[in-house]
């Protein structure tokens, strides 16, 4: 038999403990999680590389929001909060600082070389101009974040398979899929350290129309969601999971595959390894196979051991212990060799629980209220014993809205191994897709370790297996 229930929209900590459920008015009220810590960025070293007119362009719009921009309407004031500027004394209690030191102009003579081209070698060339300004930041330690202004003459494509005695710009692979100079940009830069802020002209002036196919968001919205961006890369805490004192101390990790840019390597696992307080630590696994049942990639029992003691030595590293559970997600189902995997890691370092999560974005099942409106987020059903469902992109009575344009459709979970009990579970999910420091809104419909290994998959794809990549989540967002 079919159960339903609403459950309560979990609350985040910011500063002095104080907690919210909405990211925006919590941050707006008490400040950020780790505000008054010795760690926190009371001021942001931000380093410019671009045209010079859209530096320029970038920097002033960066100043102007340091004093308050208004809300967007008074219809959805919960949805369309005002920013409250972002200064040392409001919102997210730091400043971004500017040196013109630290701005590196890409040239009027770099860029007409790019007009009127398509292609992938475009895209490696404008990445190759790029990558070269930003390695000649990086070695100057100046910064904290670099904002790298994209160029207006330059568009994504796909590649195309290469003519013989071309030279090929180093950035690019050798041939398929969708060149695009966010992910090569920084996959090409990982090795450096420093965070990367790419943005481009339609969010700063009002006057240019965004790209094809893509909206754009009110301005007070557009802050939140880059301040909030910039303090987290910047090593700032905005807000935390809440954590009652009697939980199990918890590790969080999302497993996903990739196969690289060129097409020839197998799928390769990556792991994203969250804690409680928001640190995310990105970990590389093994090659995985396809599996004849599902065609879908998997790991062998060594793989998803070696994978999951990986992860804990990780956790281990940065906190100095190891902890009391372990939840794993994936997007695919859990192969018997990959739970024997998992279990065998999880028993050999003794740990008191240990959740396997298989999240499908198809779930069939869906539930309708009368009227015209979807159902709350937060709504979860059981289908049977190992099938369940949870809302997360849904309507919102803090929003008194649904804010989306597409009939939403709900999480399946499908637990492979669960130490507690699925509505615990659909709570914790519920939490974790409200922690996604790239925007906002408390309705993420991903749980963020998935949603990371997701984007951080995007980037690696351009790696080669004996390429170095960058431990920290803050340079793949």
């Amino acid at each position: 038999m079919m159960r339903a229930e609403i459950l309560d929209e979990p609350a985040l900590e910011f500063g002095g403990g104080a907690r919210h459920i909405d990211p925006r008015f919590g941050l707006t009220v008490y400040g950020p999680a780790d505000l008054g810590n010795p760690t926190a960025p009371v001021a942001i070293r931000v380093g410019l590389i671009g045209p010079a007119d859209q530096a320029d362009g970038t920097r002033r719009w960066f100043e102007r929001c340091r004093s308050p921009i208004a809300a967007k309407d008074e219809r959805y004031p919960h949805l369309f909060p005002a920013f409250p500027g972002c200064d040392t004394d409001a919102g997210l209690y730091t400043q971004l600082t500017f040196a013109d030191r630290n701005v590196r102009q890409i040239t009027a003579r770099q860029l007409r070389a790019l007009e009127g081209r398509t292609g992938a070698d475009t895209v490696g060339e404008a990445v190759d101009i790029y990558a070269s300004e930003i390695a000649a930041m990086a070695e100057e330690h100046r910064v904290d974040v670099i904002v790298v202004a994209r160029p207006d003459e330059l568009n994504d494509t796909r590649a195309k398979t290469r003519r013989s005695g071309r030279r090929r710009p180093k950035s690019a692979p050798a041939s398929g899929g969708l060149e695009n100079f966010h992910d090569l940009l920084k996959a090409r830069t990982l090795h450096l350290g420093i965070p990367l802020q790419i943005i481009r002209r339609s969010t700063w002036d009002e006057a240019t129309p965004p790209p094809k196919g893509r909206g754009r968001q009110d301005e007070a919205t557009r802050a939140w969601n880059l301040h909030i961006a910039m303090y987290y890369k910047a090593g700032g805490v905005p807000w935390r999971l809440q954590r009652i004192a009697t939980d199990y101390t918890t590790c969080y990790v999302g497993v996903s595959f990739y196969r690289a840019g060129d097409g020839t390597r197998l799928d390769t696992a990556v792991a994203h390894v969250f804690n409680e307080r928001g640190d995310g630590v990105i970990v590389r696994g093994g090659q995985a196979h396809i599996s004849a049942e599902d065609n879908q990639p998997h790991l062998a029992a060594a793989d998803a051991h070696d994978l999951l003691q990986r992860a804990l030595n990780t956790y281990r590293a940065e906190h100095k212990t190891l902890p009391a559970r372990v939840v794993v997600h994936k997007s695919s189902r859990f192969t018997a060799d990959e739970v024997d995997g998992f279990d065998g890691a999880a028993n050999a370092r003794d740990l008191g629980a240990l959740d396997l999560i298989w999240l499908t974005d198809s779930e069939d099942a869906q539930l309708f209220r009368p009227g015209a409106a979807p159902p709350l987020r937060g709504t979860f059903f059981t289908l049977g014993a190992h099938e369940h469902a949870l809302y997360t992109k849904a309507s919102i009575e803090f929003y008194s809205t649904y804010p989306g344009m597409h009939v939403p459709r709900p999480l399946g979970i499908r637990p492979a191994l669960l130490a507690g009990n699925p509505r615990d579970l659909a709570l914790e999910l519920l939490a974790l897709s409200k922690m996604n420091w790239n925007q906002a809104q408390l309705d993420g419909r991903l749980p963020i370790t998935l949603r990371t290994a997701e984007q951080v998959k995007k980037i690696l794809r351009f790696r080669a297996p004996s390429d170095s990549i960058a431990s920290r989540y803050a340079q793949y967002m």
